[in-house]
């Protein structure tokens, strides 16, 4: 592939994009009564920038990833989470960073698009699932702390993330449109257009959107490799008979290419390929209230290399894998006079394929190796007792069948399989104060999760005892009790979430000088440990004025590899955020305080598939600023510097620079990040 065709074929497919949305906006402004009854057209815009999200009920957060926010908006699913306390993402450059919540990391992370999960291919996790997610092409971000639901799929014990679109509801002849343009510094150029058009009986929409940004500099004026191009588009089509019914099908296709300053190879190839039919049946009775089913098939085709975005050295080397997922779910909602039950079953297979060599292009023309695939079946119940006006009780149980079988050639359990039922519940106690506007929680939760394709097949060592990964490590068990408080009334916003929890089997991977030719390069071990954490989040938000807010989050995880008594590794250090808005009608601006404490407690060369501690790292502040105005109902601009005064830092979870990137061999030298970044956005919506 030469330089300039990926930037070729996203520009025609940018075309493509503003094509469509011509086409449908002329309908919008014909159809005017149309327009008016589109039921859940979006509010104004607010002439705001976001900076912090606080829960929305106990142990949710609820928002919108189409509004502007600071630091510049965001380029995957990963980087939006970021604003969110509790949540940091391992970092290797510019995007694909991978999420982390209270230092937890991979499949402890229900993730789900439409709710669907879309699984990566890479070994390494290059191609990690919110690497696929373009956050602003959804209505709805929804994250749920903790083992605290059993609806949304097995494993989980971290928390659950729903990126989600809604359906359209059109009353007569109609449509709209909404999108925005981005621009800023280091040749950031981003698109984003949602168009949708139909009447009572139905609906199409469009989503599409294109991301690109050239290596950055960081505070010392050192250019740090990280350029992207990204280009996704879906399309849906719904069938509305009645106000109670919903058959939606959709597609959509992505591709793009990142270089990773923190990796030996670069993405040259992220494809994506997703179907999905869904149907939804409301108000079915005074008992059964709700059924939806839903079946989605998700496929990543993923290139890595060293010689489409760098210069390949002494040998050009390739690898090509891919993943296909595929899942279905129905679930019911039945409601009584103080109850609500919501119950079904889902089920999940996925098989992992690969092939690649040394040369340009080596993999072209190969057939593939199956290597892996993975079967789940499970089925679950999650109650709801009103049992006051002040008082709710909320459980849950799951069941799931987890299986996997080793597809590899030449190795001792080559064609095994294996298979664990994995028990899973809940129960949380919700009490609303009487004598303030608040709301105490309490909940205790308990996961057994499956070991991913990572911890089974990526390690290069075995545990000890066991002839490699695939037949060494178990089951992971996480007991978690999480409890906190939310005030609210009409200045001051207030809450405060904690956990301590206990995990057997915690899966650690080891990175251990290599055997047998491989030198004095580290390679990795995977094994099980038991382990303890605890931590928590509090935030505040307070009037000060009728134009004036101010304001304040923190969050803190604590880990122990309660097995040898060291610290566990990978945890981000304690981070506050700081913010003070001034608002009018139509204008606003802000001012956003981010501080990271030093991370003193590592485990060195210990982590996961994709990090490791490799040594302590240095406190930091960043200072940016902000500011929006709305020039009309449907038009909005933003813009904002993040890292004002230029500051040179590293995020603790990070990879060390890599050697084909000019940074020393065999070092500890983390990837910096951006120095000062100008960047102003335009949203439109009409």
């Amino acid at each position: 592939m030469s330089g300039c065709t990926p930037v070729f074929a996203l520009s025609l497919r940018g075309t493509i994009a503003v094509l469509c949305g011509s086409l449908l906006a002329p309908l919008a402004l014909a159809a005017e009564t149309g327009h008016e009854d589109h039921i859940h057209d979006t509010a104004e815009l607010s002439p705001t920038v976001i900076t912090a999200i606080a829960p929305s009920s106990p142990l949710t957060v609820v928002t919108n990833p189409k509004d502007p926010r600071q630091p510049v908006p965001a380029s995957d699913g990963g980087d939006y989470l970021k604003t969110i306390p509790g949540f940091s993402v391992i970092r290797a450059g510019g995007t694909n960073g991978d999420p982390v919540l209270r230092g937890m990391f991979g499949s402890r992370l229900n993730i789900l698009t439409n709710g669907g999960m879309m699984l990566g291919a890479c070994p390494g996790r290059m191609d990690a699932p919110t690497s696929y997610i373009s956050p602003e092409t959804y209505d709805r971000l929804t994250v749920i702390k903790g083992p605290q639901s059993v609806i949304w799929g097995p494993g989980g014990s971290a928390g659950t993330i729903l990126f989600e679109r809604d359906p359209e509801k059109f009353g007569e002849l109609g449509s709209r449109v909404n999108g925005s343009v981005l621009a800023g510094s280091n040749g950031r150029f981003d698109k984003v257009l949602d168009a949708a058009a139909g009447n009572q009986l139905g609906y199409v929409r469009f989503v599409g959107n294109q991301s690109h940004s050239d290596d950055f500099e960081d505070g010392n004026g050192d250019t740090v490799p990280s350029r992207w191009d990204k280009w996704n588009g879906d399309v849906s089509l719904g069938w509305t008979p009645d106000a109670d019914t919903l058959l939606e099908l959709t597609a959509g296709k992505g591709d793009g290419e990142a270089r990773s300053a923190g990796r030996g190879m670069d993405g040259s190839q992220f494809k994506r390929e997703s179907l999905g039919l869904r149907f939804e049946k409301s108000n079915i009775g005074e008992v059964l209230d709700k059924v939806e089913a839903q079946v989605y098939y998700n496929y990543a085709d993923h290139v890595m290399d060293n010689y489409t975005l760098r210069s390949p050295g002494m040998m050009a080397m390739v690898s090509n894998v891919d993943r296909r997922t595929l899942g279905a779910r129905i679930k019911a909602t039945w409601r009584w006079a103080d109850m609500q039950l919501i119950s079904g079953i889902d089920a999940q297979t996925n098989e992992h394929r690969k092939r690649g060599g040394m040369g340009i292009d080596a993999y072209k023309g190969k057939p593939w190796d199956k290597d892996a695939d993975f079967h789940n079946y499970g089925v679950f119940g999650e109650l709801t007792w009103y049992a006051t006006g002040e008082d709710r009780l909320i459980t849950g149980a799951r069941l799931d069948r987890a299986s996997a079988r080793d597809l590899r050639t030449g190795i001792a359990t080559s064609g095994d399989t294996r298979a664990d039922t994995l028990p899973s519940g809940f129960v949380r106690y919700e009490h609303d104060l009487a004598a303030v506007p608040a709301t105490t929680y309490i909940g205790l939760g308990h996961t057994q999760r499956f070991p991913d394709y990572w911890e089974l097949f990526s390690p290069t060592l075995a545990p000890t005892g066991s002839v490699n990964a695939f037949d060494g490590i178990k089951p992971e068990k996480t007991t978690q009790l999480d409890f906190g408080i939310q005030y609210r009334d009409e200045r001051l916003e207030a809450w405060a979430s904690g956990y301590v929890g206990q995990i057997r089997d915690y899966i650690l991977f080891d990175y251990v000088p290599g055997k047998g030719g491989m030198g004095s390069k580290l390679v990795s071990q995977a094994q099980n440990i038991d382990a303890r954490i605890m931590g928590g989040e509090l935030g505040a938000a307070y009037k000060l004025t009728e134009n004036w807010k101010a304001d304040a989050t923190l969050a803190y995880a604590w880990g122990k590899n309660s097995s040898d008594g060291k610290a566990l590794p990978q945890m981000p250090p304690l981070e506050s955020r700081l913010g003070l808005t001034y608002s009018r009608d139509t204008w606003s601006v802000g001012a956003l305080w981010r501080l990271v404490a030093e991370q003193n407690r590592i485990a060195k060369n210990q982590g996961n598939v994709v990090g490791k501690d490799y040594d302590t790292s240095s406190g930091f502040g960043v200072f940016s600023l902000n500011g929006a105005y709305k020039i009309n109902s449907n038009l909005k601009l933003s813009a904002g510097v993040d890292n004002l005064f230029d500051k040179t830092y590293a995020e603790h979870l990070n990879l060390a620079g890599n050697a084909g990137f000019g940074y020393p061999a065999n070092s500890v030298q983390p990837v910096n990040e951006p120095g000062r970044t100008f960047w102003t956005k335009v949203d439109f919506s009409f």
